[in-house]
């Protein structure tokens, strides 16, 4: 009985499986080295002075409790959520400490800890979407899993800024790969538990998925809105007034990033403060007008491109993190890591120009803050300011360019009317 052409399987079918199980175990082997690696430098370092501030955090908040942290001190800008974690890893420290041991030994590796987990699962997610769509290439990935930006930060520096971008990656893979949008908003609100800067993009979700259903749109604000209220509940009830100031209305560093930093280079001494507080009202009104065109760019970003079919959501999420970081009024060192998986997806080849330029400025920012090699304590200083800030152009101005290419030369979106579910596409490495 002969076979139909049509139900035989390809000849080299055999072939690419084993391929792409190679490939995957390529990748995976890769961000294990890459998960080692941090692990010892977790261990064998005390990190940035983000980890000492977030031990004074925990600390305090284990003896004052949350509320009285936010009203103790203005430089509480965490949520709730990120303000127990501290607590729990200095009570962890505190616990695991031999008697008579100055406890916070053991603080910086029990808050890197998990953020190194975070990485690898970001990378499991990224696995998970080439198996759908073939897309990131595999060299890509593997550049991915080994790359020096995440091990600066999430090995070194120490803050809580690799599980925002877990959340946040697997709430956009829920959203456009499975199209579950309680997942999602679940996932959501998670993120903006860990930072309130996802709430930025809520637009992109909602609008994508009302596209899908009205049903859709609203269950993802159902999940994502109740999430975000049961993780504020604390700091909504105790102190509102005081987590709207310094939690929701919090302004990066103005002057050592971007326009900020090109303004403080001029003449004009209305520009020339550097800093989070205390601004005078020209640079007030600057970073308010910057705020209000990232919120614009990102809602048209967002009702735009809600028809975008499976990965190129991602991409929607690239273009909404480049738009904030080409206008944002600061940043710090850390936050380079948020937007790199979307990058990845939206273009490998901007995600290496992104990640070259990134790793070189990372690299004198914490080289000058920790007073040379070998790394183990880096404290920034104001006086270290003029040695790093001008490397803070080079992913900028990646980014710049990534959005005038987008702008001026790229192709329209591919769009869908109807769902489509994503099939699985084997490629060969580097593809």
């Amino acid at each position: 009985m002969e076979t139909p052409l049509d139900t035989m399987p390809p000849a080299n079918s055999s072939s690419q499986a084993t391929g792409d199980r190679w490939q995957v175990r390529l990748v995976i082997g890769a961000a294990l080295v890459a998960m080692c690696l941090k692990f010892y430098c977790a261990w064998t370092t005390i990190g940035s002075n983000d980890v000492l501030i977030a031990f004074n955090f925990g600390r305090d908040i284990y003896n004052l409790g949350l509320d009285g942290m936010y009203h103790e001190s203005d430089w509480f800008n965490h949520t709730p959520a990120t303000g127990s974690f501290f607590c729990l890893s200095y009570t962890l420290a505190k616990e695991l400490s031999p008697p008579g041991t100055h406890n916070h030994g053991y603080f910086p590796f029990i808050l890197r800890f998990p953020m190194i987990i975070a990485d690898f699962l970001v990378l499991l997610i990224l696995l998970r979407i080439r198996e759908k769509t073939g897309q990131p290439p595999v060299w890509a990935l593997v550049f991915f899993a080994l790359s020096p930006v995440s091990f600066m930060v999430t090995g070194y520096h120490g803050n809580v800024d690799p599980m925002l971008v877990f959340f946040l990656m697997a709430a956009a893979y829920f959203c456009a790969m499975e199209e579950h949008p309680a997942a999602c908003g679940l996932l959501f609100g998670l993120s903006c538990n860990v930072k309130i800067i996802p709430i930025l993009f809520a637009p992109v979700f909602f609008f994508f998925l009302l596209h899908r259903g009205g049903r859709q749109g609203l269950y993802f604000l159902l999940a994502s809105g109740l999430t975000c209220l049961v993780g504020w509940s604390a700091a909504l009830l105790g102190s509102p007034e005081l987590f709207l100031k310094n939690v929701a209305s919090y302004n990066g560093f103005w002057g050592i990033w971007g326009i900020s930093y090109w303004l403080g280079e001029m003449p004009w001494k209305q520009f020339h403060t550097v800093g989070s507080f205390d601004l005078p009202p020209a640079q007030v009104h600057v970073v308010m007008f910057l705020k209000l065109l990232i919120i614009l760019g990102v809602l048209v970003l967002a009702w735009t491109r809600r028809k975008c079919r499976g990965i190129e959501y991602f991409s929607t999420l690239a273009l909404a993190w480049t738009v904030f970081f080409v206008f944002a009024p600061g940043i710090a060192a850390q936050y380079l890591i948020w937007l790199a998986p979307f990058i990845l997806l939206y273009s490998p080849w901007w995600y290496l120009a992104l990640t070259v330029t990134s790793t070189a400025f990372l690299f004198v920012f914490y080289n000058t803050i920790s007073h040379g090699m070998p790394w183990h304590y880096g404290d920034s200083k104001l006086w270290m300011f003029p040695i790093w800030t001008p490397w803070t152009n080079l992913p900028w101005l990646v980014l710049i360019g990534l959005l005038v290419a987008k702008v001026f030369w790229s192709a329209q979106p591919a769009i869908e009317s109807s769902t489509i579910a994503a099939q699985p596409v084997a490629t060969e490495i580097g593809g």
